[in-house]
């Protein structure tokens, strides 16, 4: 018998995956400083802090994709294709936050070299983690979380951000950018998940999209005590 035999798994896998995260999803779009940010009451200091630690966890989107890739089985190789073709679309969107860094008036090197806050490094760490030593598709409970956030809060972010900091254009190059090219993203992904028909498998993502929902709320509500960190640092 296959999981799609079982009544609990009657539904398409992605439609049971957001049902399942839903309270995870929920708590982090209340953490206070999202919902100043959709409010327009956030400082700039808050924006150049949440662009730092985008930088921090983007930077390894292209690696965690390799190693994931690469530790895929036989069975799967379907989805490793597809793997190799979120590759070629996310190579050097970390360099687009750096712009956006500069146009808002940081310094592009101290951010390159600065280090990634303490929750920042735990979900990257724990990406890597779940790749090395569970199931490598677990790794797409992160894409879960990262793209289906970025499309429920990127468009509209940047544009009460850019209207009530008075910023340029061109420093939200990275929000406005994921906001459109996500929800294409979330599509491709949808259908990727539809085939996964593995219990072992879809228990896995299930499992990591909760965790990250977690680790990527943790990012934000640390925010304000890392950009005083930041501009503390020598």
């Amino acid at each position: 018998m296959t999981a799609h035999d079982k009544p609990f798994h009657s539904m398409p896998f992605h439609d049971r995956l957001l049902a399942e995260t839903q309270r995870e999803r929920q708590s982090l779009l209340t953490v206070p400083i999202i919902q100043d940010a959709l409010a327009g009451r956030i400082a700039g200091d808050d924006y150049i802090a949440f662009l730092t630690q985008a930088f921090h966890h983007v930077r390894h989107t292209v690696p965690l994709l390799m190693a994931c890739g690469g530790r895929l089985p036989a069975r799967l190789e379907w989805l490793r294709t597809a793997v190799g073709d979120y590759i070629e679309e996310e190579m050097g969107h970390h360099e687009w936050i750096l712009d956006d860094l500069v146009a808002c008036g940081a310094d592009r090197a101290q951010v390159a070299q600065s280090q990634p806050s303490e929750a920042t490094e735990l979900m990257i760490a724990y990406a890597y983690d779940t790749i090395a030593r569970g199931n490598p598709v677990g790794f797409f409970g992160m894409v879960l979380v990262l793209e289906g956030t970025s499309v429920a809060l990127a468009t509209r972010a940047a544009e009460t951000i850019e209207t009530s900091l008075g910023l340029p254009r061109n420093a939200f190059s990275y929000l406005r950018s994921h906001g459109d090219l996500d929800i294409e993203h979330i599509g491709v992904y949808e259908r990727l998940m539809n085939q996964l028909d593995d219990e072992d498998d879809q228990h896995a993502v299930v499992h990591a999209a909760k965790r990250f929902y977690t680790l990527y709320g943790d990012v934000f509500r640390g925010l304000r005590e890392d950009r005083n960190a930041l501009a503390e640092a020598p």
